[in-house]
């Protein structure tokens, strides 16, 4: 079911589903005025964290903090991933994985805890936390909803990145209940999928997905490697999403890259962000406004937000000045995924009418821009969704830029605290399977992550702490 034309500013429907889906078995209202309590609740200690933050950030980003570059105002970050589990049930051909993976333990729940307590300290309060590995269901399931509760709790917001396949709808709705904000399924050709040859097959398994989650208040992703034997399904792909836009949110495509444990290597020449970005505008039916918004370093990024109408997408804002000044104007602004579309878009209008001029702004920039695609909103008879595209080209692990490492907008929470996920991935045994230590009412104990070891995963000796 598609929404109507005013529910754009997310890719969820308000629906009775929505509603039915929601488990504080409360009513859509006080859920939707408990989310925008929660929102506005920030004491004086997490401001100054998130301050501090974002004044790190902006320096590190030196000279590619410009006015359209998103880190460095709402938040310091993008996005940090915190790995709960490096098994996996999948062996993709460009895994970027330790061919130890399968043989190491899950981290302690303490450690997933204090790794968490970390991510708050270093990024500030409302950071995007990616709870995945490996794929974070082969993790006990108790300890998978107990470690999405803590991260809401501690005011941020849980992302579970997985392949689906463990997922189904009751474990979808139960982490909806303890806080989860978006679902990433990963479905490429590169998983080895038994029965299925083509990305266009693909949509099979894809379209399954969709429905187990549709109703559900998360925002919808899907990730997609992109490689050779791929690269030019790329906008029959982008054509899917699009016309899916009402469940899907967000569609995310990364570069083959030469690391962890997958056996593809380097990608060829015709893999690159101008020809990936150049794919998508063949599927959005259109040329895409990929300059509007930066993320990161130019060279490691490129995000357009979209309107989908009558299977067609288009941007939503391509114009440099007026992406920066909405962030600068607007970076107090804040909301939760879950929230409805109504409820977004209610609270964006409302503050742009202390601002006036943006009133005049913003109808000088869109009448035009809608009044070009009428015949596509007549023929859709006025729905439309939005849905972003995401491209994100990772680093060869032999091939590290300084540069880009220093400017990163993506990275992993270790035992000694952030690091860039290129880096990460370029040396991920010495990062995984080292023995760390681990606080209990004893003292510390000793993690021991490969199951290999003579000691046991855990060892029960006291060490001073």
């Amino acid at each position: 079911m598609r929404k109507s034309f005013v529910s754009i500013f997310t890719g969820r429907s308000f629906t009775p589903a929505w509603r039915a889906s929601l488990l504080t078995r409360c009513s859509d209202f006080w859920f939707r005025l408990e989310l925008f309590r929660r929102a506005s609740i920030v004491d004086a200690t997490e401001m100054h964290t998130l301050t501090g933050a974002i004044a790190r950030t902006r320096e590190r980003m030196g000279k590619f903090f410009t006015k359209n570059q998103i880190l460095g105002r709402k938040g310091s970050i993008g996005c940090v991933s915190l790995e709960i589990s490096q098994r996996c049930n999948i062996d993709c051909s460009l895994c970027y994985l330790s061919p130890s993976s399968n043989d190491v333990t899950d981290l302690p729940i303490q450690e997933v805890f204090r790794r968490l307590d970390e991510i708050k300290k270093h990024f500030g309060v409302g950071t995007n936390v990616q709870i995945s590995g490996g794929d974070p269901t082969m993790r006990d399931r108790g300890e998978l909803m107990q470690i999405v509760h803590y991260t809401r709790e501690l005011g941020l917001h849980p992302a579970l990145f997985t392949n689906g396949i463990r997922c189904d709808r009751e474990m979808l709705e139960e982490l909806v209940a303890n806080g989860l904000s978006d679902i990433a399924f990963h479905v490429d050709l590169t998983q080895g999928r038994k029965g299925f040859s083509t990305e266009r097959e693909l949509n099979k398994i894809r379209s399954q997905y969709i429905e187990m989650v549709r109703g559900l208040p998360l925002m919808v992703v899907f990730n997609t490697t992109v490689h050779e034997e791929n690269f030019s399904e790329l906008p029959n792909l982008v054509r899917f999403f699009i016309e899916n836009a009402d469940v899907v949110g967000f569609a995310s495509f990364q570069l083959q890259a030469d690391t962890g444990r997958g056996v593809l290597g380097k990608r060829k020449e015709l893999i690159s962000l101008e020809s990936v970005k150049g794919k998508i505008d063949q599927g959005a039916g259109n040329p895409l406004g990929w300059d509007g918004i930066q993320v990161g370093h130019p060279k490691c990024h490129s995000y357009v937000p979209t309107l989908a109408v009558n299977g067609k997408a288009f941007s939503l804002i391509d114009d440099p000045d007026l992406a920066g000044d909405f962030l600068n104007d607007f970076e107090h602004m804040t909301h939760d995924r879950r929230e409805s579309p109504g409820t977004i878009a209610f609270r964006y209008l409302v503050e742009a009418f202390k601002q006036p001029s943006w009133l005049v702004r913003g109808l000088k920039y869109y009448l035009p821009r809608l009044w070009k695609i009428r015949r596509e909103i007549i023929a859709s008879r006025g729905k439309a969704n939005k849905i972003s595209f995401f491209v994100q080209n990772f680093m060869d692990a032999e091939h590290l830029d300084p540069e880009r490492i220093n400017a990163c907008s993506f990275m992993v929470m270790t035992p000694e605290g952030p690091l860039s996920m290129c880096a990460h991935n370029a040396k991920r045994d010495d990062y995984i399977l080292r023995p760390i230590p681990v606080p209990n009412e004893k003292g510390t104990v000793m993690f021991y992550p490969l199951k290999s070891k003579k000691t046991a995963s855990v060892k029960n000796y006291a060490v001073p702490a």
